[in-house]
């Protein structure tokens, strides 16, 4: 995005973007790596909850009548995450200029408030502070990796905000105060797994980033792929960031499985495929099934490493209909549009920003223009619906009690185009299951996870 005119303060610059419209943007210095970070922050999750419950609590924001609705966005713009999650970064930018041409939500302009996470997990944890205490948002969004959720989540309960996660995640969680608009593990791997056992064959090999989202996510492939009468040839998991994968493209040529599982993200999946494509091995041969490998990757490939292979996921470019038609020209014919594609992080971000903008109008129709906070856009979320028009991967709505989506699991395969070519797809909407393998846990309800013996629990992981 182009921008004039930089007027700084401390660590924050505010800048007019060459519509004139005035964005804040914010930059941190790169203190504490991601990679580095994860293993400490999951093995003490509730860490930055405790350590920000200091005297000065945060002031919930409020927004009166004939102002602007100020909201976060926190995506790495920067570092090894970028490739994935600057791109929903400028679909918020892109919806935010359309939403402000039409007149706003509920007659207020939009004004961003713009954050590098710089693929830090540290930064984004002082981040999602800044964005609450300093520039006094009424929701922020963003996010890629679970570790980055989990790193805002406390930090946004206690605070009493509302962050909207824009991608899928592994579940096992109940947390009152964020959105999430990505599938869960009971609305993609459920269906992709017995899928390939009946088109490719029994035998597979799991490959995955070492962190809770690849953990997670085949501890549910596993049960399933087990059901399904498969069997697990090997299973291996690399560092974030991982460029090396000679060892275990060899084992896979070795082990000789019917198709590979991968939950490797950003760019080490780029770093992934190129290293499987050198040792001879093609999707004719053993096919790779993903969760998270889409046409922007394969963008950023070439199509030739992408065409044969399998994503499951809600949303794809290729869908058919007028709404999708329109979203995918108006954004990439946009000055936001130089990803070249859409994807399903993209989308589900464009969804997220829908939801929001519903669920202020709803506030606004029920109580008249009293002030807006992060709590009312919370507690009017539950049960919005998107309809087919709204919608570009067709109708969705969030659950009125866990606030994930419930939406259409979809598979399909990339064709050499770069393209996803539709295989399956669920004839109904499927609602989210947070704890589908843990039923012994509760339910996660709208005031928290419901054990079994009657106790609630409050932000449950």
């Amino acid at each position: 995005m182009q921008v004039l005119r930089p007027q700084t303060s401390g660590n924050v610059d505010r800048v007019l973007d060459c519509h004139g419209n005035k964005v804040v943007l914010i930059s941190r210095r790169r203190v504490f790596s991601l990679t580095a970070g994860c293993a400490t922050f999951l093995a003490a999750p509730y860490l930055s909850l405790r350590q920000s419950r200091a005297s000065d609590a945060i002031e919930l924001p409020e927004v009166r009548g004939g102002g602007k609705i100020r909201i976060g966005l926190l995506w790495s713009l920067t570092g090894h995450l970028s490739v994935i999650e600057k791109p929903s970064r400028d679909v918020a930018l892109y919806w935010i200029d359309e939403v402000n041409k039409s007149g706003g939500v509920g007659g207020y302009q939009i004004e961003p408030v713009i954050m590098d996470a710089k693929s830090d997990l540290k930064t984004y944890r002082s981040a999602i502070m800044t964005l609450m205490r300093d520039e006094h948002v009424l929701a922020t969004f963003g996010g890629y990796l679970s570790v980055s959720r989990r790193a805002v989540m406390p930090l946004v309960t206690e605070n009493r905000g509302v962050f909207y996660y824009p991608t899928c995640y592994e579940g096992r969680e109940c947390w009152q105060h964020i959105v999430c608009t990505g599938p869960l593990p009971n609305q993609h791997s459920l269906d992709l797994i017995p899928y390939m056992v009946r088109n490719y064959g029994p035998s597979a090999y799991f490959v995955g980033s070492n962190y809770i989202w690849a953990r997670e996510s085949s501890r549910n492939a596993i049960e399933w792929l087990t059901q399904a009468g498969g069997q697990l040839l090997g299973e291996k998991y690399v560092p974030l960031g991982q460029d090396n994968f000679d060892v275990i493209c060899k084992d896979i040529k070795n082990k000789r499985p019917d198709w590979i599982f991968s939950t490797v993200v950003s760019d080490s999946d780029i770093f992934f495929r190129k290293e499987y494509a050198r040792q001879g091995l093609s999707s004719d041969r053993v096919p790779i099934a993903s969760l998270t490998t889409s046409e922007l990757e394969v963008k950023k490939l070439g199509v030739s490493y992408g065409e044969g292979h399998i994503l499951s996921a809600p949303y794809f470019q290729s869908l058919g209909g007028a709404t999708n038609a329109q979203f995918v020209d108006r954004f990439l014919g946009s000055r936001f549009g130089e990803s070249g594609v859409t994807h399903f992080n993209m989308e589900e971000t464009y969804l997220a920003f829908l939801y929001f903008k519903k669920s202020v109008e709803r506030v606004l129709q029920e109580n008249g223009h009293v002030p807006l906070t992060p709590e009312n856009v919370r507690a009017f979320s539950g049960g919005l619906h998107l309809s087919n028009e709204e919608s570009p991967e067709g109708e969705v709505h969030l659950d009125p009690d866990n606030l994930n989506s419930w939406l259409k699991p979809k598979i399909g395969r990339f064709n050499g185009l770069g393209q996803i070519e539709l295989l399956w797809q669920s004839s109904e909407k499927v609602s989210p299951k947070p704890y589908l393998l843990y039923p012994e846990r509760g339910v996660c309800l709208s005031d928290g996870l419901h054990l079994p013996n009657g106790t609630i629990v409050k932000a449950a992981s």
